[in-house]
């Protein structure tokens, strides 16, 4: 049986989805990287199956396919996700944006038209949020760098990106999912990242403990249990077609493009809801 390559995103929040599949190496060979990186590995056919940002579904090859009911998502405030500025909202011109992540800077860009009513210069930068501040008027930062950043001794506003979009929609927000072509993985493989991202959320204070270390544990695991959720369902969905709607209509894509999910085993398909994802009946929706 041959090795499925997959990219991984480096940062804590995708860490519980890739719990235990180290051990899987007969299978699964496995690369960190940040979430724009995972990306062009994926469209450049370097992986095989690449947790990347939602937004790039719909900027590589046409056809891919998502792993169901998992992905890096918030409802409401996401806390690594966010805009910082001295200035109110209504007078920012300019916006350093961490090249990191394409999602994000997707969502931004739908927020300052739809929610904020301004359109700024965006100008790509290194992740530090005080060197971008020095250069422009607000700072799009993503990931760790986000979540661990004193915004309150730099004497600067905290935008949550994920507050102001269910704000906005009433939606969850699909940060991040598991695409491949339709080809790389069976229904075995789809059942083995599943019950990866089973293990690692019900270990998810065991990981933050080791990947944030002492001085900083109690933030990353209140923020894996409380600002980070796993299970791609029907409302995640309904969140994740939302934005390829109004990325379409501002041009943050050139395409459009429904959500199409790999085959679960059919021991696991225990229920179908009215957009086709499949749900677990005993899980609250």
């Amino acid at each position: 049986m041959s090795r499925i390559r997959v990219g991984a995103v480096e940062y804590l929040n995708a860490r519980p989805l890739v719990y235990g599949l180290e051990l899987r190496s007969d299978r699964f060979l496995l690369r960190y990287d940040l979430p724009s990186r995972c990306a062009a590995l994926l469209h450049e056919g370097s992986i095989d199956v690449g947790m990347i940002p939602s937004i790039e579904y719909l900027r590589g090859r046409s056809g891919y396919r998502i792993v169901p009911d998992v992905g890096v998502i918030s409802s409401g405030a996401v806390a690594s996700v966010a805009l910082f500025s001295d200035s109110p909202v209504d007078r920012i011109r300019s916006i350093a944006a961490d090249t990191s992540s394409r999602t994000s800077n997707g969502l931004l860009r739908v927020l300052c038209l739809e929610r904020f009513g301004i359109d700024p210069e965006f100008v790509p930068m290194e992740p530090d949020p005080e060197a971008m501040l020095r250069q422009c008027d607000a700072a799009l930062v993503i990931g760790d760098p986000a979540l661990f950043f004193d915004h309150g001794a730099a004497g600067v506003q905290k935008i949550d990106l994920g507050l102001e979009w269910s704000s906005m929609t009433g939606l969850p927000f699909v940060w991040a999912i598991w695409a491949g072509r339709p080809e790389v993985l069976d229904g075995d493989d789809v059942a083995a990242l599943i019950a990866a991202r089973d293990a690692g959320v019900a270990a998810s204070d065991q990981i933050a403990a080791v990947y944030c270390g002492p001085g900083r544990t109690a933030l990353c695991q209140r923020y894996l249990r409380e600002n980070i959720q796993y299970t791609l369902g029907a409302r995640e969905e309904a969140g994740l077609r939302k934005y390829f709607e109004l990325a379409d209509r501002h041009g943050v894509v050139d395409r459009i493009e429904a959500p199409a999910f790999f085959a679960r085993r059919p021991d696991l398909q225990v229920g179908r809801d009215r957009v086709g994802v499949v749900l677990d009946p005993t899980r609250p929706t």
